[in-house]
């Protein structure tokens, strides 16, 4: 029988026998008559060609069949029961608060300039932002916790999306007046001042190329490429200070002579206000793509998606 021809109510009703276990159960939940219940499920098997449910230890007992359309009928009850309630978003009144997981330099490099747009495009909107480094922010995103983490990913897993929003580049930063400055550098003579690196979730426990493993999610936590991937012995860095965030680098560059590997965009700001330099790196730098990335329900998600369309306009001229 076509779909066309099914009356819809009859896969609510076969959701809360799926539920209730009982016809009785399930005309009390709906508050329609048992015999009515029973009539809309006679209908539902004569069209799906199946028992869908019979009598077992535990009540009404789905059958194979009915457990394997349970899915995508539950799912679809979800789907119009959105397209009912959900309003169009807009933006430009919209008080909706959007949860985003990101670092200090997904908040300063990518995230002002969005809010500086939502000022005045969206200036009822909130963003409340959280730490990247905490461990489980994986989890937080399946949970429905999160509405976005902003980093840096290689494998995701299905039920993930992912979109580009900058690409970025290693660079050497050093206080100004370090004796690095001006002078030929190669490997043996950046590996004689020791580092200061930062490793995002403060564990120390790195995988491959600085890489961490959370829940099919390998989140970059390390973007140093230079000390982990070094297989010279005679040529070794010294890692002096390892911290979570990249805020108190250009105090600690600024008070020793340490050296601090960081994504361009952050050196040049750190440069910028003239306390610090960028050094020509002694090997071609790493390119990393700083994503966003979110749960596929979001796709469904009018005012996410319109968010993730500012997100990345807004970071292409950037």
């Amino acid at each position: 029988m076509s779909v066309q021809r099914v009356d819809l109510n009859l896969f609510r009703v076969f959701e809360t026998v799926l539920h209730c276990r009982s016809v009785s159960g399930a005309s009390r939940e709906l508050g329609v008559t048992a015999s009515a219940v029973s009539h809309a499920l006679a209908r539902l098997r004569q069209a799906v060609g199946d028992e869908l449910f019979v009598p077992g230890e535990n009540g009404m007992e789905p059958t194979p069949r009915a457990r394997e359309i349970a899915p995508a009928i539950l799912d679809g009850l979800e789907r119009i029961e959105e397209a009912i309630k959900t309003r169009p978003f807009e933006p430009s009144n919209s008080a909706r608060t959007f949860r985003i997981s990101a670092t200090d330099y997904g908040t300063t490099v990518i995230l002002t300039r969005l809010i500086e747009r939502l000022a005045k495009t969206a200036p009822q909107l909130e963003l409340r932002i959280f730490p990247y480094n905490r461990m489980d922010v994986v989890r937080h995103l399946d949970e429905g916790r999160l509405d976005l983490v902003i980093g840096w990913f290689a494998d995701l897993p299905e039920h993930l999306r992912r979109t580009e929003v900058l690409v970025d580049r290693e660079a050497i930063v050093v206080r100004r007046g370090h004796p690095l400055v001006g002078q030929p550098i190669d490997r043996d003579r950046l590996f004689s001042y020791p580092f200061v690196v930062v490793e995002l979730t403060g564990s120390g426990e790195q995988a491959a190329e600085g890489f961490i493993d959370e829940r099919g999610v390998w989140r970059r936590v390390w973007i140093d490429r230079l000390l982990i991937e070094t297989s010279d012995e005679d040529a070794v860095a010294h890692v002096a200070v390892s911290l979570p965030h990249y805020a108190a680098v250009p105090g600690i560059l600024s008070a020793t002579d340490m050296v601090a590997t960081l994504p361009e965009r952050m050196a040049r700001r750190i440069a910028d206000a003239g306390t610090h330099e960028i050094l020509e790196l002694p090997y071609d730098p790493l390119e990393v793509a700083a994503e966003a990335i979110w749960h596929q329900r979001g796709d469904r998600d009018g005012g996410l998606q319109w968010l993730l369309g500012e997100l990345v306009d807004v970071m292409r001229s950037a």
